[in-house]
């Protein structure tokens, strides 16, 4: 049985790097809030309590509120970096398996690894600020210079890995032998 190994090409490595970053990021924040959850928690409050008259006017259910959506937006950061790295990583080993790794394809992993990695980074970033401004809205757009290109690398990705897959697979000539 002969079973052909892949190596994978060092113009890949930087998206596979980074795919594999968003993961441990995913992993690194789930073994944070098990391990100091009450600790991550108090910071948010603390943070909101800071600012409690300035920006929130004295509401603390107000404070209290943005401060449990932090808490949602941490968990977030964690959960998009387990899982859009893990889809980035698989994505990647597509394309090493089955194309040639043409320009589209090399961009397609670099841009899915860097995404994989942007955007959990702006969901933890928005967490930890949204208390300090009174609003998760106002966190995410004071953000939204990493979340768009953060998305929008994840989707250029795919896509690029889709066409690169379709070409290979679909509209390559046929092997000669």
């Amino acid at each position: 049985m002969g079973t052909q190994m892949h190596t994978v090409p060092k113009s890949i490595a930087p998206g596979v790097c980074l795919s594999l970053m968003a993961i441990l990021l995913g992993f690194v924040l789930g073994g944070a809030f098990g391990a100091v959850e009450s600790s991550i928690m108090g910071r948010l409050n603390d943070s909101g309590t800071a600012v409690l008259q300035t920006v929130y006017k004295g509401d603390i259910a107000a404070k209290d509120a943005v401060v449990r959506k932090s808490w949602a937006y941490l968990k977030r950061a964690h959960l998009h970096g387990g899982a859009i790295g893990a889809a980035s990583l698989a994505s990647i080993l597509a394309i090493v398996l089955l194309c040639r790794l043409g320009t589209l394809a090399k961009f397609s992993a670099l841009a899915f690894g860097s995404g994989a990695l942007l955007y959990p980074i702006f969901w933890l970033f928005a967490g930890l600020s949204a208390p300090g401004l009174g609003s998760t809205g106002a966190a995410k757009e004071s953000l939204s210079f990493m979340a768009i290109p953060g998305a929008g690398l994840c989707i250029l990705g795919l896509c690029g890995t889709i066409l690169s897959i379709a070409k290979a697979c679909f509209f390559a000539p046929p092997d000669a032998g």
